[in-house]
């Protein structure tokens, strides 16, 4: 006892302690923390023609083995599911240096796509391209209503509330939303391209983003209760068009008031 006393004053023990309790407590962590749904499956495609693909119409910027360059960043790690956003959206290859690479005509086939995906994925693990099931549009209001309010606490402030898209700094823009597939949707939110954050299954559950896919494909169906939607960019640009043609019409009127009662 007298033994175990003196090993208790030692000045060493409160650290020892500590240490033994941060490891217990990460232990404890890595085996109760909750494992989000898992809502990829790996690219369909062939690596080898993927290398070949890359070779001829990406390594001129993002370097032979993908490591990036100046022109370029590093590919390593980002996974199939942004190679097949950037690549089946046209924004890659890119045409020309800008601040943000725009969405364009597709360049390469679809099973170009995934079998250059699959070479990005093998060089290193990153998102997946999403699983079908979480691509669904659902229509019932519970799921859109969700899907409305994760879109305006997440999105709203850069791609509006519609989704109708708007500018940000230098030069860079949120694209408007109408007309995406929801593979592409989806797979921007966990890729985060461009100025996007990325929406990872920890901080947004794949059905959660299921259901900002059915909110967005939900308002192209509707139409806009207030008539004229005038871009739907905002009261901004209505109160603008209300005063240039409203005080146009308003000074038309009194000119022809004045030449009538001359």
């Amino acid at each position: 006892m007298k033994a175990l006393a003196a090993r208790r004053r030692h000045p060493l023990a409160t650290v020892v302690l500590l240490l033994m309790a941060l490891v217990v407590t990460g232990a404890a962590y890595a085996v109760a923390a909750p494992k989000p749904a898992d809502a990829s499956t790996t690219a369909t495609g062939d690596v080898g023609k993927g290398r070949e693909l890359f070779l001829a119409n990406c390594a001129t910027c993002h370097g032979a083995q993908a490591a990036g360059t100046n022109a370029g960043p590093s590919l390593v790690g980002v996974g199939a599911a942004a190679v097949d956003f950037q690549v089946g959206t046209g924004r890659m290859p890119m045409q020309n240096t800008a601040p943000q690479a725009p969405r364009k005509p597709v360049e390469l086939s679809d099973q170009d796509t995934k079998d250059i995906a699959a070479y990005v994925a093998s060089l290193g693990p990153g998102p997946a391209i999403p699983d079908s099931q979480y691509l669904q549009v659902k229509t019932d209001d519970k799921s859109i209503a969700n899907g409305a309010e994760l879109f305006r606490v997440n999105c709203a402030m850069c791609h509006n509330v519609v989704g109708a898209g708007g500018a940000l700094t230098r030069g860079k823009y949120a694209p408007p939303l109408d007309g995406v597939t929801p593979e592409h949707i989806y797979e921007a939110m966990a890729t985060g391209p461009q100025s996007m954050p990325v929406f990872n299954d920890a901080n947004l559950r794949p059905t959660d983003k299921q259901d900002v896919i059915s909110y967005l494909k939900y308002l192209e169906t509707q139409p806009s209760p207030g008539g004229l939607s005038l871009g739907s960019i905002g009261p901004v640009s209505e109160a603008l068009f209300v005063w240039v043609f409203g005080m146009a019409v308003l000074i038309g009127c009194a000119v022809w008031l004045g030449a009538k009662s001359s």
